[in-house]
């Protein structure tokens, strides 16, 4: 390394090629998110970037007028109120959305990755779980931003990401039944091997606790957030003389079918079934009845996602630690729960 370099702390890519025992090239194809090297090349060439604090510097004018969001499905209503958000956010700087459909939901396709480098946006918002490590390598490689919304598991260190208050969102949702009278509360919660799942469903084991209430592990299930989990998870519930008189189910789809399940079981809502659901996406006002469900701020999480991509210090460097946004969740109560009364 030349002496100016070391007092600088900077390094020069020549010096990482050699120490690698690489071309010149080649660094610059990891730096540039390049396919056509080997794994374990650009595993060796990112750990001496990283080793000299190597710090990729985004050209703004080589990137395009654009902000990606990547969802593993755009069926869901709750994805019309992040891709909202997106525009809102882009709008402001004068930006395309560019909406890409891929992977599970816990990560995206590989596949999806040469398009997004090719396409060089200013940033791109993720939703998903977290972000497997080779494309957050790749995307920092290539500086372009990224943020994970609503994270289903536990976010690297690393990675920024924007969520919500599950657990109090889940407090809240049961509180408000067993204020209500409610002792046989069920929850359909969202797909076990997500935190937002879990953290719902710990919220209402909070709230069964706080009202003296023994959560029974029969009216706990694990459904996937649309209508027809809710739909059968429902059936299964009230079906028999021991039901539970109010149902608290982890997304506004899923109380979509919990409703139908009590019109078929022949139950009114709320006079002997109380709902309420998760989300609170614009038809849960126009549900029959309207919807009591707890808000969650989809929109805005993802206008804060877009401006921490379009920040001037929007996070590049691997091994720094990245912010973390967790917006608040409220109720709103409408008509679909009631006060229980004994018979």
């Amino acid at each position: 390394m030349r002496e100016d370099d070391e007092v600088s702390g900077r390094v020069t890519l020549a010096t990482v090629a050699k120490e690698a025992g690489v071309s010149m090239p080649t660094v610059s194809k990891v730096l540039n998110g390049r396919s056509d090297v080997s794994r374990a090349t650009r595993a060796k060439v990112e750990r001496l970037l990283d080793a000299h604090g190597y710090r990729r510097r985004a050209q703004q004018s080589s990137r395009s007028p654009l902000i990606e969001i990547v969802f593993h499905e755009l069926e869901s209503v709750w994805a019309m109120e992040l891709i909202r958000g997106v525009e809102n956010v882009a709008k402001e700087n004068r930006a395309t959305v560019v909406l890409t459909e891929s992977g599970t939901r816990h990560t995206p396709a590989p596949e999806w990755l040469p398009g997004v480098l090719q396409r060089r946006p200013l940033g791109v918002v993720l939703v998903f779980s977290t972000l497997p490590g080779d494309i957050n390598a790749q995307l920092r490689a290539a500086a372009i931003p990224f943020v994970v919304i609503d994270p289903a598991g536990d976010p690297d260190p690393d990675v920024p990401s924007v969520g919500s208050a599950n657990w109090a969102g889940g407090l809240a949702a049961t509180r408000h039944l067993t204020d209500l009278g409610h002792e046989r509360v069920a929850i359909i919660t969202g797909p076990g091997d997500m935190m937002c799942s879990l953290a719902r469903l710990d919220g209402y084991r909070s709230a069964m606790a706080m009202a003296g209430l023994e959560a029974d592990p029969r009216l706990m299930r694990f459904g996937d957030f649309h209508v027809q989990s809710g739909f059968e998870h429902a059936m299964d519930l009230l079906d028999g003389p021991d039901r539970p008189t109010a149902v608290f189910a982890g997304s506004d789809l899923q109380a979509l079918g919990v409703l139908e399940a009590a019109r078929v079981r022949g139950l009114r809502v709320p006079e002997d079934l109380s709902v309420v659901g998760y989300d609170d996406v614009p038809l849960a006002q126009w549900s029959s009845p309207p919807l009591t469900t707890v808000h969650q701020p989809l929109r805005h999480m993802a206008e804060e996602a877009s401006r921490m991509l379009l920040r001037p210090d929007a996070p590049d460097t691997p091994g720094t630690a990245a912010q973390r946004i967790e917006l608040a969740t409220h109720l709103v109560v409408r008509q679909s729960t009631a006060r229980f009364e004994r018979a």
